[in-house]
This record gives C-alpha cells, structure tokens and sequence, in this order.
C-alpha cells in the first residue's frame, strides 16, 4: 500500500483546500436531496443525527460527504429492505477480520438502524426505512467487500476511507443504482480499475485515491456525470485518454501515477467547468495545449514533476481565475507569456527547474513573489550553469500552436482552436 506523503500533502494543502467554501455548498445541497426522500409522514418514526457534514483530508484521503438519520424507533415489523439490508451487512461483518475500534460490536440484530456508521431515512409508509448511507471513515478495519453490499439498492453514499480493505470492488455493485458518493480512499485495494463504477447512474463524486489500482483508466469515466473524479496516488498507467476534457467534473486528481504520453491536443476543446487539475507527478511528456486557455472557471493548474517541453501557449493568459500556476520540474523553455504574471487571481506561481529563457516586465515585478529559481534567465541569480542551458531539451518540438498576427482575444479562441485542431488531425 502507498502511505501518503505528509510533507507531500503539506505542500499541496492549498491545492486541495481551494473552493473548498464551494464544495461545501454541494454537500448541503446533497443533504436536502436526501432529506426530501423522507415522506411528511416520517412523524411516526423518530430519525436521528439529523443532517450532518464530514470533510476530511486525514491520510490523503476524504472526500467529505452527507448523511441523514441514524437510528430508528419503532415497533413494528422490521421492513423487507431492512432484512435485506441485515443480509447482506452481516454478510460484510464476516469479511471484516480486524476491527480495533470495537464498531461492530453494535452489529448485533436485525435493527440495521442502530448499527454504528449505519444511517436510516424513510418513515413507516408503504416504502418504510432503509438505509441511505453507511459512513465509516477513519475506523480502521481490515478486510474486503461482498458481493452482498449490492442488496443495499437504496443507498446514496458509501464513505470507507482510511481503512485497510484489500481485494478488488465486487462487480455487483453495479445494481446500487442509487448511490451518488462513493469514497474508497486510503485503502489497500488493487487490480485494475473498477469499471464498476461506471455502471452506477447516478455517482456524482468518485475517490479511489491512495490505493494500489493499476493499468489504464477508461475513456468512459470522463463521459460520466461525476463532479469529482479523485484517482490520484495509485498505479495508474499509460496515456490519458483523448476525452479527458470532456468530463464535467469541477475537479480532477491523477497526479502521483505513472501516466505517460502527452496531454490530449483536445484538452480544453469541450465546454467544461473543469476548476482543479492536477497531473504531477507523473511521465507526461510533449506540449501543454493551448486549449488549456479555453478553461475559463480553472482555478488549479497542476502539471509539476513532468517532462513536459516547448513553449507555453499564450492562451495560458486566458486563465482569468486561476490561483494555483505549478509548472515546475519539466523541460519547458522559452519566455514566458506576457500576461501570465499580470493574471488577476494569480496566488501561486512555480516554473523552477525548467529551461525558460526570459519573461515579462511584469513577471520581473513579482519574481520576489513566485519561484522562477533554476531555469536559464540571464542576470538572474540561482539559475541552471551555463552548460545546461547551451542545450535546451525538446528543442526541435513542434507543438500545435495558431499562428496570428493580431493580439490574443481570449473570447475568439474557441472555434479557432477548434478549427485548427480538426485540420492537423489525421
């Protein structure tokens, strides 16, 4: 198993905290979408716990989420879900062999309601109670998952992170039609990616991060519905697939895999909504796109520990809210684009360790501010020895720029881009 990196998490803290104020809005709002599938009659049933937040960073994993109930009052005959729902949790009890915390001493009986991290909605109408979601983050048991979890078809979200479960993902969890969180973080699962989860209709949040999975990703996880897609800190092989910029994910974490290849000349090209990437730390070589610049909600842009070359495209100008800039640790060379350091949401901006060659008045302004050490600026103080510099990597590399003699209009960009993507293609 990959043990999170604490001086690694430290450094990105920033990163994985920005929008964090936004993020928590969709929570509340996942919250009242649960509450609402609690009938008015629900008088007749006492629901407790209410509705409640969990947003963790613990162990690199946590993905936050929402519950409703936990625990239910009543006398009455124990609901056909509610039995199902005893088979197959204590079919799971007996695949967990460690349980330090003493949590399953409460899974005990056919009231699923009053297991711990076990959480009810429903009241005694003709539905009656299920259970809607089972929160045991940071409880530290070991063991795997069975294929009986699929009997809990009411469940909206499944939060196991910073656990030691092993073993694959059963592919029988493709009939938990209704769950729309599931968080498998800081685990020790393997094997190649659970192509199960896209089999889940209405999953909107996916955390596979700190895990062991391996192999390629599938081009089909970025034509799901998700908000966030975390898979970062894993195994994960091979070149991104050419729709990554499809998904309409606000986040996306793949850094810290084994991702190589180049950055799809199509990235950007879609209307997405992407505000966080972050590929470092993986083999990506080749360009950066310029329809990058066409992510005009971005807020993050991570590609550091890389092997990246070429110039920047100017389209970068076009990142008007982005915050986090990190292009350290590549190969890039050239001046960096005028506008780039005069960008009005501009916090964090790294490109140490490259090869660039000059920057912009502007960019001279803020070098006290942003980390331009390592490269090849002359009269720069901490910069590559002449050597290194004679001889800049990838220098011959092409990469698919539009030429034009007018100023860059950030608001013309698309269907230039567009046009000329489909003209160089094969």
């Amino acid at each position: 198993m990959q043990q999170p990196n604490l001086q690694h998490n430290k450094q990105h803290l920033t990163v994985f905290n920005i929008g964090k104020k936004k993020k928590m809005e969709k929570f509340w709002l996942l919250a009242f979408i649960l509450w609402q599938i609690i009938p008015a009659q629900a008088a007749a049933v006492t629901v407790g716990g209410g509705v409640g937040i969990n947003i963790g960073n613990a162990g690199g994993g946590g993905g936050g989420g929402v519950w409703v109930g936990g625990g239910i009052n009543n006398n009455n005959p124990t609901p056909s879900s509610l039995v199902t729902a005893y088979t197959a949790l204590q079919a799971w009890k007996s695949a967990i062999t460690d349980d330090p915390m003493g949590i399953l001493k409460t899974w005990v009986g056919p009231d699923v309601c009053a297991y711990k991290g076990v959480f009810c909605a429903g009241s005694q109408g003709a539905m009656g109670p299920f259970v809607a979601a089972i929160d045991l983050n940071h409880a530290n048991l070991q063991g795997t998952l069975v294929k009986e979890l699929a009997f809990l078809t009411d469940i909206s979200i499944l939060h196991l992170n910073s656990n030691r479960f092993s073993g694959t993902i059963p592919d029988t969890l493709k009939d938990v039609s209704s769950l729309q969180e599931l968080d498998l973080s800081n685990n020790r699962f393997s094997g190649p990616f659970p192509a199960v989860v896209l089999y889940m209709p209405n999953l909107v949040y996916l955390d596979l991060r700190f895990n062991s999975f391996s192999g390629l990703i599938p081009a089909d996880l970025f034509n799901k519905r998700l908000d966030a897609i975390f898979l970062n800190n894993n195994l994960f092989e091979g070149e991104l697939p050419q729709n990554l910029g499809n998904s309409p994910a606000s986040v996306i974490n793949l850094a810290n895999n084994k991702f190589s290849g180049n950055i799809p000349v199509s990235f950007g090209l879609a209307s997405s909504k992407l505000k966080e990437i972050l590929l470092l730390n993986n083999q990506l070589t080749g360009c950066i796109p310029e329809g990058v610049g066409l992510f005009s909600e971005m807020q993050v842009f991570d590609v550091s520990r890389n092997s990246l070359m070429g110039h920047l495209p100017d389209t970068i100008s076009c990142l008007s809210d982005i915050e986090v800039l990190n292009l350290a640790h590549n190969k890039l060379s050239g001046a960096l684009p005028d506008l780039v350091c005069s960008l009005r949401s501009l916090m964090n901006l790294t490109v140490a360790y490259n090869f660039f060659s000059g920057f912009s008045q502007e960019c001279s302004k803020q070098f006290a501010g942003f980390d331009f050490s390592l490269n090849c600026i002359p009269g720069r103080d901490m910069q590559r020895p002449q050597p290194e510099c004679s001889v800049i990597p990838g220098g011959g590399l092409s990469c698919l720029r539009i030429p034009s003699a007018q100023p860059l209009v950030c608001g013309a960009l698309v269907g230039n881009l567009v046009l000329n993507v489909s003209s160089t293609s094969p």
